[in-house]
């Protein structure tokens, strides 16, 4: 019997989409539809967030906020996140799909998980509509986690801890400390440090490296160990207890806490 009774994965750049491309340049266009430069830099800083949230800190920065201002005439309020919001949801929805492959080592993780009777739940920044293209993708990979809790299904999203309190409810596992919470993204390692479970940031997967796994494999060493740093600095500013490189490192880890 595991010591661990659940481990709740993030959906974008931890078991699908490695890199997390899928929204980057869906948010690029969409504050283009406004007349608003963006990077692709600037739209991955909130990453991890419900995405009402991440435009909103998007329109936070300096540089998004002075080149709305001197367009509009104003700084951008909620009204006008609504406003990209309403453009964004729409095109996300179109291209989630297509970024939906599962990450390598992301099944045989989930086997090794049912294999010792611990429960797969997910939490995710995405809306339920945008999921709702993404789930058949990962099923037919053969991957059906045993819950989903999206950003709008709740009154309040990441960084808070409702989505695991909710995980912890379906998935009747509890306490939080016999709960991983794995996430490639600083608001969701704080979800799950929030709720009190056991923390696993992924360091090369996600959205701070931005790479597929074959632009890695063409990487030195040294520039390896680079995004690894980068990574661990974020994500354990955030709380995580441990940094693995991918969702596939997962089941050593377990084995390793499991004999400590």
């Amino acid at each position: 019997m595991s010591r661990f009774k659940a481990v709740v994965f993030d959906w974008a750049g931890t078991m699908v989409d490695f890199g997390s491309f899928a929204p980057m340049g869906v948010f690029v266009k969409a504050f283009e539809s406004f007349g608003i430069p963006v990077t692709i830099d600037q739209a991955r800083g909130p990453m991890g967030s419900a995405k009402w949230d991440h435009i909103r800190a998007m329109m936070d920065m300096p540089e998004i906020a002075a080149a709305w201002e001197a367009k509009y005439g104003a700084a951008p309020t909620d009204a006008d996140v609504d406003k990209v919001y309403e453009v964004f949801v729409p095109m996300n929805e179109e291209v989630a799909a297509d970024y939906a492959d599962l990450v390598p080592g992301a099944l045989e993780t989930v086997m090794y998980l049912r294999g010792k009777g611990i429960k797969v739940g997910s939490t995710t920044g995405y809306t339920r509509s945008i999921m709702e293209r993404v789930l058949p993708v990962a099923a037919k990979q053969g991957y059906v986690p045993d819950n989903l809790v999206c950003s709008d299904d709740l009154p309040e999203g990441r960084p808070g801890p409702l989505g695991m309190y909710k995980c912890f409810v379906d998935l009747v596992a509890y306490p939080p400390q016999a709960v991983i919470k794995v996430d490639d993204t600083a608001p969701g390692i704080a979800e799950g440090a929030a709720a009190g479970c056991i923390t696993v940031g992924l360091a090369l997967s996600g959205n701070f490296v931005g790479k597929t796994p074959e632009e890695l494999a063409k990487c030195s060493e040294a520039e390896l160990a680079e995004f690894r740093r980068g990574a661990a600095e974020v994500l354990k500013a955030a709380g995580a207890d441990y940094m693995i490189d991918t969702v596939a490192d997962l089941p050593a880890l377990i084995d390793k806490l499991e004999k400590a």
